[in-house]
């Protein structure tokens, strides 16, 4: 039985228009190819075309569809959308100069698998590419944002309050938009990526989506996707992007930090 409050938005209504305030694609890695090691065995490799990458990963390969955002210096928000597995996609925040990577994969489940928990799995996979010196911090779970509320505009009909509550969750509230007046807590991981630069991800429970996004404060933009079902019950992949303005901080007493 649906359990969500009355007029509770599916995520295709709310989605709609999101993606006003993003960021515009870029060819800077087209004809560029890379090999990335990741931290747990897995290897990827990747080479850039116009619209599109191709793609091995052990003995799977493919080519597939392909953003690529510029989101800061030498820094590079990657999103494949796999053809061939429509409930999956791969977020890749490569960067170029310092040779850190961080993978996101997005997956949605069956309602069997993920009982008690958000429909939507993410896989988190630290890595390098491979060839180079590697420079700059490892991309590693961080703890910066407790305590920040934050305003993110996305379109002029997009307007979202964020508060960060522990390294586990966070607060939301619809300021301007169709969901105006709603709502929640939800699942998170944040990854510090580098000074200013962090990944955002939230797994929500009352629908089935999730999201990635990567805030970039030195320029306060974000710039994200979101991957979930629609209300007639198809799997969507929807880019994003807002401006940030920081609204308050809140700091804690030694000893009652949150988790």
């Amino acid at each position: 039985m649906n359990q969500n409050p009355k007029d509770w938005k599916t995520y295709d209504q709310f989605a709609y228009g999101i993606d006003a305030n993003r960021l515009p694609a870029t060819n800077a890695l087209s004809g560029s190819s890379h090999a990335i090691a990741f931290d747990d065995g897995r290897k990827l490799q990747l080479t850039f075309h116009e619209n599109n990458v191709q793609w091995s990963d052990g003995d799977d390969s493919a080519t597939d569809k392909v953003e690529v955002i510029e989101v800061a210096p030498d820094t590079f928000f990657v999103e494949v959308i796999f053809a061939g597995r429509p409930k999956e996609a791969e977020t890749l925040i490569l960067n170029v100069s310092s040779r850190r990577v961080l993978s996101i994969y997005s997956i949605v489940r069956e309602k069997g698998q993920s009982v008690g928990e958000p429909q939507v799995a993410q896989i988190f996979r630290p890595g390098i590419l491979e060839g180079g010196a590697v420079s700059g911090p490892v991309p590693a779970e961080s703890r910066d944002l407790i305590g920040l509320r934050a305003h993110f505009t996305y379109s002029p009909n997009h307007v979202y309050e964020h508060t960060y509550l522990s390294s586990q969750r966070y607060a939301w509230q619809c300021l301007v938009g169709v969901q105006r007046g709603h709502g929640d807590v939800d699942l998170t991981t944040t990854y510090k990526f580098d000074e200013d630069q962090y990944i955002f991800t939230f797994r929500e429970f009352k629908i089935a989506v999730a999201s990635t996004f990567f805030y970039n404060f030195k320029d306060m933009r974000s710039t994200g996707k979101f991957l979930g079902i629609t209300g007639d019950g198809h799997i969507q992949n929807s880019p994003a992007g807002a401006f940030i303005r920081k609204a308050s901080m809140t700091y804690y007493l030694p000893g009652q930090e949150p988790v």
